[in-house]
């Protein structure tokens, strides 16, 4: 079972850099593909949702794949219709990340996986159609529409949520919004998608070992104060509140914004940034305030190696600003 996962997912890494690597629409179009094909085995596990899961993604990419050979083939017999195309191009790809406003598929796939593939999902899959976008000469006023309803159905999607995997699935949504203002103006995105990479990754991997799935169960873990330290630094590093990692991306794309004298744009994405951080807030509210609640029938086994490593990403910005006034 290992080794076929194994299999895959080297498949999978080697369609992205397929996509990475290739100098045509075509071969991009292939990399996509291929990791599309690696990408489905590896959701199938033993829950039973997750065969619902295989056929939404299936269907989702198979659709917009379509839609994205469709474009590309028009596109290059009708050059006079480019940008029709290169619009329709666009939407198929922003179909394939989960963006908004063609986002409904993800929660409702996110909450029928586990969190291991989830974390796969939400960074690695997203590399290849961002590539692709960052490609693609498109009106300015069409990007920015795209970027503001992401980061609004990011921001109010995940209020109404208990289930920690819509919440991180709407979390990102907004996040995708975030990164597609920098492939907008300076194109320097894939530091932004490392930083949040490494973030999700540790609070998505706490999750996983804790079994956390909704709100109420974290209310109810008899968490030790490292570990309610590490959940709430993962929490605000998201949120991006500094001085924790999360922060510096947005920084950096708020500092382009005002460069680039995107003044609304810039206004609106911290707006709806501070509707994120509270919902990332009302997820740690009740361990902050319940501290001499402790249910003494609820045994976690702690995790140090996880603890260790989501506080060093968290609090690696401050450490780097250490370093350089040394």
């Amino acid at each position: 079972m290992y080794k076929t996962k194994t299999m895959f997912f080297i498949t999978m890494v080697f369609g992205t850099l397929l996509t990475m690597c290739s100098n045509s629409w075509i071969g991009m179009w292939m990399g996509l593909e291929i990791n599309l094909m690696s990408f489905i085995p590896m959701i199938k596990n033993k829950m039973k949702m997750s065969a619902e899961a295989v056929m939404i993604y299936f269907m989702v990419q198979s659709i917009s794949s379509t839609v994205l050979m469709f474009s590309i083939i028009m596109k290059t017999i009708y050059p006079s219709t480019n940008m029709t195309f290169t619009i329709i191009m666009m939407m198929s790809l922003l179909t394939k990340m989960g963006a908004a406003p063609f986002h409904m598929w993800l929660p409702e796939m996110m909450s029928k996986m586990n969190w291991n593939t989830n974390i796969l999902l939400m960074t690695w899959q997203k590399l290849g159609p961002m590539i692709m976008i960052s490609n693609i000469q498109i009106n300015n006023n069409i990007m920015s529409m795209m970027i503001i309803m992401s980061i609004t159905m990011g921001a109010i999607g995940g209020l109404n949520q208990t289930s920690l995997k819509k919440i991180m699935a709407f979390s990102s949504i907004n996040h995708m919004g975030w990164m597609m203002s920098m492939i907008k103006i300076q194109n320097n995105w894939m530091m932004y998608l490392i930083i949040y990479s490494m973030m999700i990754s540790s609070t998505c991997m706490m999750f996983y070992k804790y079994n956390m799935l909704y709100i109420a169960q974290i209310n109810m873990m008899n968490l030790s104060y490292s570990e309610k330290i590490s959940y709430m630094t993962s929490m605000l590093s998201l949120g991006g509140l500094p001085p924790f990692i999360g922060f510096l991306p947005k920084w950096i794309s708020i500092q382009t914004l005002i460069m680039n004298e995107s003044y609304f744009m810039m206004i609106i994405m911290m707006m709806f940034s501070i509707i994120t951080l509270f919902y990332y807030m009302r997820t740690m509210s009740m361990i902050i305030m319940n501290h001499s609640t402790i249910n003494k029938w609820i045994n976690v086994k702690s995790s140090t190696k996880i603890i260790n490593m989501t506080l060093f990403i968290n609090f690696s910005l401050p450490m780097v600003f250490m370093l350089n006034m040394i």
